[in-house]
């Protein structure tokens, strides 16, 4: 019984030694958790674009075919990239990691997806428009 105790003491510290680091200080010891800061893609509400927008380190990129594009895109995107296009993985790979990224669609699937493809080729500010442009209330350019 006492191997037991002991055997799961020692697991259990392990555990914790794997998701925890040690501060030391003069006088004590203490032990934080440690948060995962893997970069995922945000959310963006629609009433947020405009003022999102605003800032100059943000690309707002229509993932749609052309055709699609052809019907009207929101007014201010800044790049057009067919995500069903052989190369669209090179073309986002190509993108400033440094900047922030907005995605649409129509509906926001293939926003989303194309958003994923950014966080885990090292994008960290990706944002998908919730909704794409089917829920998109503003200026339409053609």
């Amino acid at each position: 019984m006492k191997n037991i105790v002991i055997f799961t003491f020692l697991l259990a510290s392990l555990m914790a030694c794997g998701n925890a680091k040690t501060n030391s200080t003069d006088s004590e010891t203490t032990i934080e958790a440690t948060t995962d800061q893997t970069p995922t893609v945000k959310t963006l509400d629609q009433n947020d674009l405009a003022s999102k927008m605003e800032d100059k380190n943000v690309v707002v990129i229509d993932v749609r075919t052309p055709g699609e594009v052809a019907s009207g895109y929101i007014k201010g995107t800044h790049k057009f990239l067919n995500i069903n296009d052989s190369n669209f993985e090179t073309s986002i790979n190509e993108l400033d990691k440094s900047k922030t990224y907005i995605m649409y669609c129509r509906s926001g699937a293939r926003s989303g997806r194309a958003a994923g493809f950014m966080i885990s080729n090292g994008f960290t500010d990706v944002y998908n428009l919730e909704g794409g442009i089917l829920n998109y209330t503003g200026d339409i350019a053609k």
